[in-house]
């Protein structure tokens, strides 16, 4: 499928970086999140960095998924080593102001050259000299910055980007744009919403997903192929993009399923068949979530209960939390065995549980937030095994001895 371009929602933010938008707070960081799949990364990419160097930024772009194994603060460190690295000529100019030689962070250093006498430099003198090698303000786009909370370097990278924002942005004049996407917004808070966090009060937008236009826009294209199909079922289309939980790859995959002469869907509009797709995709997703809970074993289910209820304010060993997990299991628990149930559930493949160099937790994939409030608001909580109830009211708990831990 070709690019959908949001051209008018990366002139908006370009506008915000720069400082044009009234009582705007996007010089100060842009905090984006959106769900997987739903485009993010596209768009920072192939939207918002275009629209910034066409406003006269030079961008610089690191994706933190891109090697989950290598350290955040490395890969930071790297990217803007490589901007660095790519302006040599101008640099070894700059390097005999600004000393840059080498780029050390989260105590990795990457060689520039001798264009300069001091062995290292920090992230600021980088981007300062970044800034004055090209003359230009510095955007840095971190694409899943909330993985950086994964280390301590990677949490030292944010500090030290929050102190690079300070010392090279002054009052009406923007030097420096961070731009900071999550697919979790759980998640990328944890870089705002406490004291202690790097860029602690500023705000999480949601990134807006594509929307009517774009299926609209899909419409278009499928008239131009296929004119004998007019009028397209526009709504419908909406209706399964929803679904789909407003994720591009998947709708695609689905109309070329419908749209297929090698169909299974005979004698129904291709919209409908879309709309089942979808439908289809959803159950299997929330049937998965459901397999993956019941395999747990109770402590762990109960651990992953009290995660999905409490969010960000989950606190694995206190008091209440405790009493939470004995009312579920019928046993009084300490909190050694709950340390354990915690690590099997970072370790499982793929990971249930995320966990911050701080021992924040949060559950991995946001989509188990959205099932989980929909089983409670439909009366279906907790899952139930066809062979037995795993759980049931507190006076009818039976002895935690009776329950199979071996599962």
């Amino acid at each position: 499928m070709r690019h959908y371009p949001r051209l008018e929602l990366a002139r908006q933010l370009v506008e915000a970086l720069h400082g044009r938008t009234l009582l705007g707070d996007a010089p100060n960081g842009l905090f984006l999140a959106a769900p997987r799949r739903t485009g993010k990364s596209t768009f920072l990419q192939a939207d918002l960095r275009p629209a910034l160097e066409a406003s006269g930024v030079a961008v610089v772009y690191v994706d933190l998924w891109a090697d989950p194994r290598r350290d955040p603060g490395s890969l930071i460190a790297e990217a803007v080593a490589k901007a660095l690295s790519g302006k040599a000529g101008l640099l070894s100019r700059v390097a005999k102001r600004t000393g840059v030689e080498s780029l050390t962070v989260a105590g990795v250093e990457i060689d520039l050259g001798k264009l300069g006498k001091v062995d290292g430099a920090t992230l600021t003198d980088a981007l300062r000299a970044l800034r004055d090698t090209t003359g230009t303000p510095v955007a840095l786009i971190v694409d899943e910055a909330q993985h950086a909370l994964t280390s301590e370097a990677g949490e030292a990278t944010m500090s030290a980007l929050k102190s690079a924002r300070d010392q090279l942005n002054r009052p009406g004049v923007v030097n420096l744009m961070l731009v900071m996407s999550g697919s979790d917004r759980d998640k990328l808070l944890r870089l705002v919403n406490t004291s202690g966090a790097p860029f602690y009060g500023s705000q999480v937008t949601r990134m807006p997903p594509l929307g009517r236009d774009f299926i609209e826009h899909l419409a278009r294209l499928i008239l131009a192929q296929r004119p004998e199909l007019a009028p397209v079922d526009v709504e419908a289309i909406v209706q399964a993009f929803e679904a789909f939980g407003s994720r591009p790859q998947f709708l695609m995959d689905a109309l070329g399923q419908a749209l297929s002469p090698l169909s299974n869907f005979q004698g129904i509009r291709f919209e409908r068949a879309v709309l089942e797709l979808a439908r289809e995709r959803q159950r299997e997703d929330e049937a998965q979530m459901e397999s993956d809970f019941l395999a747990l074993r109770p402590l762990e289910q109960a651990i992953l209960w009290r995660l999905l209820e409490q969010g960000s304010r989950f606190r694995p060993y206190d008091a209440e939390t405790l009493r939470f997990y004995a009312a579920r299991i019928g046993s009084p628990v300490a909190p050694a065995p709950v340390q354990s149930a915690l690590e099997t559930l970072r370790s499982r493949t793929p990971a249930l549980i995320w966990k911050s160099a701080r021992g924040e937790y949060a559950v991995d994939d946001a989509a188990m937030h959205r099932w989980f409030e929909q089983c409670v608001r439909e009366g279906r909580w907790p899952p139930e095994d066809p062979q037995r109830q795993l759980f049931v009211s507190e006076d009818e708990a039976p002895p935690f001895g009776q329950r199979d831990e071996n599962r």
